[in-house]
């Protein structure tokens, strides 16, 4: 309704004005008969009033619909009324929705294809990474060494980008199971062994209940516990040597937490650890960091329905816990 008085108010107020002009025409000629002129601008009223409600009552649908924002986009289409502007409307709608749905195609098709090639590539670079690994491996020292690290952190690399491109299908990629946390743990450990030897950076493992299980996708799980361990042992080389990777439980959640005696992180930059491309102040001193490990991590747990929280101190290191909600937590009583 309101909508309706705003798009005629200037009706309403030229018939207000046309009505004076002409009562002041009829009382300046010397006509002193008010009656008469009151019923003329009464019946003037009554037909202008006529008018807006039969206006009004055949084209209500449409101004509800104005009035009131779309909860769908298929909604924009529906039938307005009879009324040649809303029908114009309507065929606009039509021709934007055509538009708006072909672009959408478009762009969804050249997502999957970049996706299709990310993974792709990312498989073909994971072959000859590895025959550089097993010819290193016929090389003296230090030559050997040297080539194992570097194709390690080009291994590293090329999992980041293929997780930042799965990240967009992220919900498709998922396979929840049950799964032993312990085992998870160790797996991790395995896998950045290399990494521990050459930091000079070593885990210790605390499991304060044992056979914590919790209801997960495991290959996501193993990518963000390796991202927080990767970054634990990165900011704790050249000033500890040690990390420790928890499983507790806190009220019926289970916590997976990592520890580190690092650097740490300033405090203005504690709120902005988890936007993408953030490195922050220590990014500018370690090289490496790339500021996407922790907003794949907060990303994946957010979608599994995971909680993440970080405590930190400048100079004196990181906690890291990822928490398992009640429903998530399997673990036998």
């Amino acid at each position: 309704m309101k909508l309706f008085f705003k798009e005629h108010y200037l009706l309403i107020g030229v018939q207000i004005v046309q009505f004076a002009v002409m009562l002041s025409v009829y009382w300046l000629d010397g006509y002193r008969s008010i009656k008469p002129l009151l019923y003329a601008v009464f019946l003037g009223f009554f037909f202008l009033g006529c008018y807006l409600f039969y206006h009004y009552y055949r084209r209500r649908k449409f101004y509800r619909r104005l009035a009131r924002p779309l909860e769908t986009l298929d909604e924009s289409i529906q039938k307005n009324g009879g009324a040649p502007a809303a029908e114009a409307l309507e065929e606009l709608l039509k021709s934007q929705y055509r538009h708006y749905r072909h672009e959408l195609k478009t762009l969804e098709r050249a997502q999957k294809e970049h996706l299709t090639f990310m993974e792709q590539w990312v498989h073909q670079m994971k072959t000859p990474l590895s025959v550089i690994e097993l010819t290193a491996q016929n090389l003296d020292e230090p030559e050997s060494s040297s080539i194992r690290e570097e194709t390690e952190r080009m291994k590293t690399g090329l999992n980041t980008i293929l997780y930042m491109a799965r990240l967009r299908t992220i919900e498709q990629d998922f396979r929840v199971k049950p799964v032993v946390l312990a085992d998870i743990v160790h797996e991790v450990n395995r896998d950045n062994k290399r990494l521990y030897i050459r930091s000079q950076v070593y885990p210790k493992f605390k499991e304060e209940k044992q056979g914590l299980t919790v209801e997960t996708d495991e290959k996501w799980l193993f990518f963000m516990l390796s991202q927080l361990v990767q970054n634990a042992v990165k900011y704790s080389a050249g000033k500890s040597s040690t990390i420790i990777i928890s499983l507790y439980e806190k009220g019926a959640e289970a916590v997976l937490e990592v520890t580190d005696f690092g650097v740490g992180i300033p405090e203005a930059d504690r709120k902005r650890v988890f936007d993408p491309f953030f490195t922050g102040e220590n990014g500018r001193s370690f090289r490496e960091s790339t500021g996407m490990g922790l907003y794949l991590t907060k990303t994946a747990a957010d979608q599994l329905g995971h909680r993440l929280e970080l405590d930190s101190e400048e100079g004196k290191g990181t906690t890291v816990r990822m928490v398992f909600t009640s429903t998530q937590n399997l673990t036998p009583m």
